[in-house]
């Protein structure tokens, strides 16, 4: 008749488990005999986590990452039997992602205390499936004319932990010295190192806003939440499309600097779609394709992809990668929910409804 605290916090676990997997991702074996086969590891896990953290791995599922909940603190591995589990992938594929398969699939968010930790600190790690994204695969090849190995293709890999400096409750990291961009000095001098511009088709909606923190949610309308507000500044339109795109922006995306290059997570509920430079397709003579020619990629719900490389736009800036006209390395483009370009209806990126254009700061 009466349940202990702890019964009700695995009971709550146990019913928020993922029940469909993801539009666009790949089939998973049947989700019931895939969650019977995680059942055992899963509940040992709970059990050795304390009542608070349980209440907080509630919260954080439950909100499917709406709140800003806390790391979930638990040993490298867990065992079951003779196998050893990362805490993180086991959780992850119980409530995210049905077909995940290792952790090097996972990129950590930059919300997680153990982003900023080395890897030879603590003996735990956080493993809230809410701190992780997934990583969007570009398949780039660098160019073949620049002094980059052509055999190694410029993926987006995990950011190495950077040393945090706290300062008046926010969180800034110094990414000087051994990757030290023209983003990071121009960033020290101008006080921004991103200015973010938000568009409804061919116009340009609000001010500039300017991003000094690390990182920074875009966002249409949350009770809690803190960053750029894109219901803050829409327009009255009478565009029937561009309310019902701005209804999908939801929890919208973060956008982080890091010490690799600028990332994208996608916190919505529908795809966004990422134009960039350093993303752009490269020709076997080493010419990057025009602006208006480059491809667009899709990134899911959940995942992430790194927007602008560092040492990429430095490769291709060294190139011959104008083409048939201008193109800016330090601009990059997304729209929300809605694609543009050769495989979509809309040619140009002023035909989406709702899209964020992401100036980042160089030296003048």
């Amino acid at each position: 008749m009466f349940r202990s605290r702890r019964s009700v916090s695995v009971r709550q676990l146990w019913r928020f488990r993922c029940v469909t997997q993801s539009r666009g991702e790949a089939a998973p074996p049947n989700l019931e005999d895939l969650h019977n086969a995680l059942r055992p590891a899963a509940h040992q896990l709970f059990k050795k986590l304390k009542d608070e953290q349980l209440e907080q791995l509630a919260e954080a599922v439950e909100s499917k990452g709406c709140w800003e909940c806390g790391c979930v603190w638990f040993p490298w591995e867990l065992r079951v039997g003779k196998q050893a589990l990362a805490p993180q992938v086991l959780l992850c594929r119980l409530y995210r992602w049905p077909d995940l398969r290792q952790a090097v699939e996972l990129k950590r968010l930059v919300q997680c205390e153990t982003f900023w930790r080395k890897s030879s600190e603590g003996a735990s790690v956080c493993c809230n499936p809410y701190h992780f994204s997934r990583l969007a695969a570009t398949d780039l090849q660098p160019p073949l004319s620049c002094k980059v190995k052509a055999h190694e293709p410029l993926r987006p890999v995990l950011a190495d932990p950077c040393t945090p400096h706290l300062t008046q409750g926010s969180t800034h990291y110094n990414i000087r010295g051994r990757h030290d961009t023209t983003l990071s000095r121009s960033n020290n001098r101008d006080g921004y190192w991103c200015k973010l511009a938000y568009w409804e088709l061919r116009t340009r909606v609000g001010r500039l806003y300017n991003v000094s923190e690390h990182s920074v949610h875009v966002f249409h309308d949350l009770p809690k939440g803190s960053g750029f507000c894109l219901g803050h500044v829409a327009s009255e339109t009478r565009n029937e499309a561009v309310r019902r795109t701005r209804g999908k922006i939801g929890q919208g995306l973060t956008l982080s600097r890091e010490q690799d290059g600028v990332w994208v997570y996608n916190r919505s509920e529908h795809p966004v779609f990422v134009n960039s430079p350093t993303l752009a397709p490269v020709h076997a003579r080493g010419q990057a394709v025009h602006a208006r020619g480059q491809a667009v990629h899709k990134v899911l719900p959940g995942y992430s992809i790194k927007v602008f490389d560092a040492e990429r736009a430095v490769s291709v800036s060294s190139c011959s990668v104008l083409g048939d006209g201008p193109c800016d390395l330090h601009s990059v483009r997304i729209s929300f929910a809605k694609g543009w370009g050769s495989c979509y209806s809309r040619q140009f990126i002023t035909s989406c409804p709702c899209w964020l254009e992401i100036l980042l700061n160089t030296p003048r």
